[in-house]
């Protein structure tokens, strides 16, 4: 479903990705994994449409992206959840929800997708009226993963959904994501918490200084000597 061919990017005179390849196949979780700094977000944003490429290939279903705008490629099917949220705090969470669907012009459409988020996340029903900006952190997350649901993507980009929350809330959140996987949605993370991300994924990339050094099985990453010291702290 995406594959990024010796894809280099950066900001400005500042290079980030160094001929980075990786592909994601339809249906699968897949991670990107790495220390701060190495480029994890900067891959994401140039998917996203956010960050041209300097060079290389970013596709979709077998076609080139890399020249579109970011609503461009949120209507080909791509979903960006970033770190930063930017969630509507003086919304309510329904109306969050609903601006999530900008792009689908069916309302009867638009209510059945947001009857499905419901029923995925029970918490967000419960809170429809709430504004989103009196939520914990832990239900803000889920509501930016929910709605980057609402256009219907066929492939989600998750950033660092875990960052800044208490143990216990990364496990609702990384519950959710294992939930839209199940629900057949294409992700590719990019997370620190590499030990958990590890157990809910089906593949993992390593990325250190801008390169792809390393990809396999979660499971078998687990194992590897290499994570183990510099990720798993083992």
């Amino acid at each position: 479903m995406l594959e990024l061919k010796n894809l280099n990017a950066g900001y400005d005179f500042l290079q980030v990705l160094w001929d980075v390849s990786l592909s994601v196949n339809k249906g699968e979780f897949v991670a990107l994994i790495g220390p701060n700094g190495a480029g994890k977000s900067t891959t994401l944003r140039s998917v996203a449409g956010l960050l041209p490429p300097k060079g290389g290939e970013v596709l979709f279903k077998g076609k080139p992206i890399n020249k579109y705008k970011a609503h461009e490629v949120s209507r080909m099917g791509i979903s960006y959840v970033s770190e930063q949220l930017n969630l509507f705090t003086d919304m309510s969470v329904e109306e969050n929800l609903l601006l999530g669907a900008y792009a689908v012009p069916d309302q009867a459409e638009q209510q059945k997708t947001l009857k499905f988020i419901f029923e995925l996340f029970p918490r967000l029903e419960e809170r429809k009226k709430q504004l989103a900006g009196t939520m914990s952190g832990g239900e803000r997350k889920m509501l930016a993963i929910a709605r980057g649901m609402m256009s219907t993507p066929e492939l989600m980009l998750v950033d660092e959904p875990s960052l800044g929350l208490q143990p216990s809330l990364v496990t609702d959140v990384f519950r959710s994501l294992v939930l839209l996987r199940d629900q057949g949605v294409t992700i590719l993370l990019v997370e620190q918490n590499v030990n958990a991300t590890l157990e809910i994924t089906d593949r993992a990339y390593i990325l250190e200084q801008g390169r792809i050094v390393m990809e396999g099985p979660s499971p078998s990453m687990k194992e590897n000597e290499h994570v183990r010291n510099a990720y798993l702290g083992i």
